[in-house]
């Protein structure tokens, strides 16, 4: 007995390292195709961090340490007093998708530069232009000018990507060049304040400054992202890291290639989470779906038919669990196409048919603008005074039909559900809300021992609320 137990602890270690992944073949078959990218950019520096080989954006990102050794008397880099003319460099990573020598990365490792050079594994050191740029996902398509005899990467597909799964980073961390990082899909489908329109692979991989642009791998050597993004609160990784799907990176890449630019699909909409509160005041069953909190003004969404309040809860045919499905799948249909949508409004499921628009650029959408009734202040059981919404406030924030400006919150229903003095309260128990004369009918005809929604508009940003009676 006592030997069979000293030989299973012998082959213990043994079966669980056999378990592990194997990454070096996969690293060996495609190492040749990732390269560094490293750009000049020449402008007037104000002293600091001259001759790294980080721009300002990654220079501030790296821990105290890695700054001191870089912009220190001891730099290998180089230093350089306040108001020298000194380039400005920066690093990072990227792959090769094409043998005639596009070359995808992102758009921070490249913007503004006036040089980028592209450096292989065999030491080769290439000159490439920029094709162009998407800001909106993080990408950039550069080409490389001498494009004999080069390597590529495997496209795989990010769709078939599941949660738990083994990758693997190419690039280089800190300018160290090749370096090899690993991990598993945390989550899928992220959406994050920088970019909804882009559905980020979350991953635990090791991701630093200069992983960005570089590759991520699965496990049947294809890549499956484009890692561009780290949390972090110390400048180094913590353990979270996003990367773009290859799916839309690949959309990107050939839309830039052949159009020159890129055009997504707009519907006009301004969306919100459905949580419990909110999923019981409409009734739903549960909290899913994405909760219309605005219709632009001439949008697709508005020339359907789309109205504040409605949930949608399919798009295409695929159920909407998180309002933030929605964006990705709006801006991947060709601009001119019908969408489907599957709507909830006032309780009844309809089907909507929407002709999806072009997403304009930031900025380019309208305003809107229209008079409330000018009535006279009111107070109202629920602890709330309002009054006519100040004409400067219905055109800062567009407020095209008019609404109540909350101006004093006591304690009460409105209080707990996060009303604030300021608000401009649209609507009520999903009853438009246009003058203080509407407020005070919808007041009247609520329910006595249910929750409602309150629509209002913060600092010209609508949201929904749920009072609780």
């Amino acid at each position: 007995m006592l030997v069979m137990v000293f030989i299973f602890a012998v082959l213990a270690p043994a079966v669980s390292a056999s378990s592990l992944p194997d990454f070096t073949d996969l690293v060996k078959d495609n190492s040749a195709a990732v390269v560094n990218i490293s750009t000049t950019t020449e402008r007037k520096t104000a002293g600091g961090a001259q001759g790294s080989p980080f721009d300002q954006r990654q220079f501030e990102q790296l821990p105290e340490f890695f700054q001191d050794f870089f912009r220190g008397p001891q730099s290998p880099y180089g230093g350089g007093g306040p108001g020298q003319q000194a380039p400005r460099q920066s690093m990072g990573s990227g792959f090769i998708v094409s043998r005639d020598g596009y070359v995808l990365t992102n758009n921070h490792v490249v913007e503004g530069a006036d040089e980028i050079i592209v450096r292989l594994n065999d030491r080769r050191e290439l000159p490439a232009k920029l094709v162009g740029t998407d800001p909106r996902s993080d990408m950039a398509v550069l080409k490389i000018e001498d494009s004999e005899d080069l390597p590529v990467v495997q496209i795989g597909k990010s769709e078939d990507l599941e949660v738990g799964e083994w990758v693997l980073a190419i690039g280089s961390p800190f300018g160290f060049d090749y370096t090899v990082t690993s991990g598993i899909v945390s989550a899928l489908g992220r959406s994050l304040p920088s970019e909804n329109y882009v559905p980020f692979i979350q991953t635990d991989v090791a991701i630093n400054p200069g992983n960005s642009g570089g590759p991520l791998f699965n496990m049947d050597g294809e890549v499956v992202g484009i890692n561009s993004q780290i949390y972090t609160r110390s400048g180094g990784f913590m353990g979270v890291s996003f990367a773009i799907p290859i799916d839309t990176a690949m959309n990107v890449f050939r839309q830039i290639r052949d159009e020159g630019s890129v055009s997504r699909g707009w519907l006009g909409v301004l969306i919100q989470e459905v949580n419990r509160d909110l999923a019981q005041s409409f009734g739903l069953d549960k909290p899913r779906g994405a909760l219309v909190a605005e219709v632009m003004m001439d949008s697709p969404a508005r020339a359907a038919g789309l109205k504040p309040g409605d949930i949608v809860l399919e798009y295409e045919g695929e159920p909407i669990t998180l309002s933030s499905d929605l964006p990705p799948m709006v801006g991947r249909t060709p601009v001119g196409e019908t969408a489907t949508l599957k709507v909830m409004r006032n309780g009844d499921i309809i089907t909507v048919e929407v002709e999806i628009g072009q997403l304009p650029e930031e900025g380019e959408v309208a305003g809107k603008s229209q008079s409330p009734d000018n009535n006279q202040p009111s107070s109202a059981p629920l602890g709330l005074t309002v009054e006519p919404v100040p004409q400067d406030i219905v055109d800062a924030w567009g407020l095209s039909s008019g609404g109540v400006a909350v101006t004093r919150v006591a304690p009460g229903p409105a209080r707990d559900a996060g009303i604030r003095p300021s608000d401009v309260i649209t609507e009520l128990n999903r009853k438009n809300v246009s003058s203080v004369e509407d407020f005070r009918q919808a007041v009247e005809s609520l329910p006595d021992d249910s929750a409602v929604s309150v629509r209002v508009v913060r600092q010209g940003r609508p949201l929904y609320l749920v009072m609780k009676p």
